[in-house]
């Protein structure tokens, strides 16, 4: 996997563990080796911009996908999954055990939402989450080895 990672929130984050849970979540999800990926963190005004640009909606929010080729899971060729925009300030509040569970979680989401995922319909979001949960569960247990 190729992943390009941007920290601009001005806090200090675990970047390896967040590429770390991208690359193991594509991989789970059945990408080909060479898709590429981006996850950026961004301060709350940033994401405030972001969030009103793409969603028309106001204040910031913990995490913003951008799909981009339209790659599903076990899609067979390489391609552009998207970008995953993070952040941090406004996801430590929301945070319930510790600032990087929390990101590695709401990367996953991300990840989840650029492959077509969602959870607008209580079936899709049960779908979404159990998926978004088990891809953690395994990914936390891959590295406490």
């Amino acid at each position: 996997m190729i992943i390009d990672f941007a920290n601009e929130s001005g806090i200090v984050i675990d970047e390896l563990a967040l590429v770390s849970a991208a690359q193991f979540t594509l991989r789970k999800l059945g990408l080909h080796d060479d898709c590429e990926f981006a996850i950026t963190a961004v301060d709350e005004e940033r994401m405030a911009e972001l969030h009103v640009e793409w969603m028309d909606l106001e204040g910031a929010t913990d995490v913003l996908s951008f799909p981009m080729d339209e790659l599903t899971p076990n899609f067979p060729t390489p391609g552009i999954v998207g970008d995953v925009v993070l952040c941090p300030a406004f996801a430590q509040r929301e945070a319930k055990n510790g600032l990087n569970p929390e990101l590695h979680l709401l990367l996953i989401h991300g990840v989840l939402h650029c492959l077509g995922f969602d959870h607008r319909e209580l079936a899709e979001e049960k779908i979404m989450f159990d998926l978004q949960e088990s891809i953690l569960r395994e990914w936390q247990e891959s590295n406490d080895d």
